[in-house]
């Protein structure tokens, strides 16, 4: 168990670290700016970035607990994170040095009553997988469980010995991260950061519940249990507690195991599309989805007899998935509205695509989606129907360019997360990442365009009625037109058109009434601040800054009481 003494090192520590760069970003993005160098500022930009997520890359492995986990999440938020982010954390994998036999011995009897020599007839000392979370270790259940339970090879996962106390000091310290940054608006108009910590929280105590990842695999089971084309490994309920999870042994090939899929007969081509597919149902007809779908997750698991042994019109193997502590839901709502955004992208249809994004509560009703549906329009046109192996030959500095563009737009408009959108993004994420590692031609528009037309033949009442009610109301707009047009020239004649912006006069006044005191303030903490920054190294300098720093504020608060008087 974690000690109290080194639960305040750790916390201490990813304190630092986010004060640090919240700091820096702040001197950087937010004063300099402010005082006229902007283009000093922006010169640097791409280096610290990517020198922040490096660093963090490496806080995340020397750490553990929840930070890898956060690192991960991070490297799929392309919407919203500069590309020198996600790609310098692409790569961090939950892979950290195992804990001793011994201590996890401990563990695992003190939750089963019994030594474990009496709960399994045999345990590999040696895990076949170790994570941030748990490991893993092969076992054999006893003859009278293996007749109970079906099963005789079995894998048992074990709880990382004080787990519990880590992520609840990694938690504590995002949270409070969350609230330093959510009080600058620029960040809270485009997020609600205190909300996603939230989710990620409830997410990270459901993953740390092996009681629930049981009951998640049974639920992923029943959902394709009439589906040959997916495996589940099966529950040994008699030796499964909430921190000790027993399940059948069901390693098999590793999904991006090329070479071995090779060897076994197994085409990987194949295998990308049925894994997209089975995906895409998991996401927009079940609603119940694996959200960590990284190639540790998956094995193809040949069937017995060859292509004898599958059912007709299915392939001679399956996918079977692993680890189901991280799961997601879908409420119909929103899996109505991601099924009308895929057809939007089946369809290369900018303006529905971002009505549908709207629709399922991505885009606060405030945003102004103009420059958005332009750029989601030229997106398609540029790029639209290309595969993975296209993209590759497309001029780098031109996909480069528009890739800083799209970005751009994306991050400057107001958005929230809808309840799991953000494992719904992983879960895609991964999915397409892994069908392009298998197949370096799979065009991901191949699976949706098929997987669409199926969505709206299942739904062609509904999108008659939608396109009837939409001629009604063009042909609404049409006959008006002429009335409308003949009004707007007769005020246009008269001068009597107007523009009115009530909430940018009432800022306008507000700003003026406050401009002084904010640039005052706003020039006496970065003069403080800096200062601080540089006494460390620069002794004489600093303390210049700081000094000066105090005519500034004292500006500031002599000018509210002379307005206040």
């Amino acid at each position: 168990m974690a000690d109290v003494g080194s639960s305040r090192a750790r916390y201490r520590r990813i304190m630092r670290f986010a004060i640090r760069y919240m700091l820096q970003a702040w001197w950087y993005e937010l004063f300099l700016p402010r005082i006229g160098l902007s283009r000093f500022a922006a010169r640097g930009r791409a280096a610290r970035l990517t020198n922040i997520a490096r660093n963090f890359h490496t806080l995340a492995l020397s750490l553990g607990g929840l930070m890898i986990k956060v690192g991960q999440f991070m490297s799929s938020r392309l919407d919203v994170l500069p590309p020198e982010i996600t790609k310098e954390l692409e790569g961090l994998q939950d892979e950290v040095p195992p804990v001793p036999f011994p201590a996890i011995r401990e563990l695992a009897e003190a939750e089963l009553g019994l030594p474990l020599d009496r709960a399994y007839e045999w345990v590999d000392p040696s895990p076949v997988a170790a994570a941030s979370l748990g490991q893993a270790h092969r076992a054999r259940l006893l003859p009278a469980d293996a007749v109970d339970a079906g099963f005789t090879d079995v894998v048992v996962k074990i709880q990382r010995p004080g787990i519990d106390e880590i992520v609840d000091v990694d938690l504590h310290a995002l949270r409070r991260v969350a609230r330093y940054l959510s009080s600058v608006r620029v960040i809270s108009d485009h997020v609600d950061l205190p909300g996603l910590v939230e989710e990620f929280a409830h997410t990270s105590m459901l993953e740390i519940d092996y009681l629930h990842e049981a009951l998640n695999a049974e639920r992923f089971a029943e959902n394709f249990a009439r589906d040959p084309r997916v495996g589940v490994p099966a529950i040994a309920w008699e030796r499964t507690t909430r921190r000790v999870l027993t399940l059948s042994d069901v390693t098999a090939i590793k999904i991006n195991d090329v070479e071995a899929l090779r060897a076994a007969g197994i085409d990987p081509t194949e295998v990308a599309h049925t894994f997209a597919t089975v995906m895409f149902d998991q996401l927009f007809v079940d609603g119940y989805f694996h959200a960590d779908p990284h190639p540790g997750n998956i094995f193809v698991t040949p069937l017995p007899g060859g292509a004898d042994g599958g059912v007709a019109g299915s392939p001679p193997w399956r996918l079977t998935f692993i680890d189901f502590g991280m799961m997601g839901e879908v409420p119909d709502r929103l899996r109505h509205g991601l099924q009308q955004l895929l057809i939007a992208v089946a369809g290369r249809n900018g303006r529905q695509l971002v009505a549908s994004i709207r629709d399922v509560g991505v885009l606060l009703p405030s945003a102004d989606t103009n420059e958005l549906e332009r750029a989601m329009t030229e997106l398609f046109a540029r790029f639209g129907g290309m595969g993975f192996a296209e993209l590759q030959r497309v001029d780098p500095k031109e996909f480069r360019d528009f890739a800083v563009e799209f970005g751009d737009v994306v991050r400057s408009l107001p958005f929230q997360l809808p309840e799991n959108f953000l494992l719904i993004v992983r879960a895609i994420s991964l999915t397409s990442g892994m069908c392009s590692a298998l197949d370096p031609e799979f065009n991901i528009w191949s699976s949706v365009e098929p997987y669409a037309a199926q969505l709206l033949r299942d739904e062609r009442g509904n999108v008659l009625q939608a396109f009837g009610a939409e001629a009604v109301s063009v042909a609404g707009i049409v006959a008006r037109m002429p009335r409308r047009l003949d009004d707007l020239a007769t005020r246009l004649e008269n001068g009597r058109v107007a523009v009115e912006t009530p909430r940018l006069e009432q800022r306008m006044r507000g700003l003026e009434r406050m401009g002084r005191r904010v640039v005052s303030a706003t020039l006496f903490a970065g003069l403080l601040i800096g200062g601080i920054l540089l006494r460390s190294q620069e002794v004489v300098f600093g303390t210049i800054l700081m000094v000066a720093s105090v005519p500034a504020l004292l500006h500031a608060l002599f000018a509210g009481w002379a307005t206040r008087r």
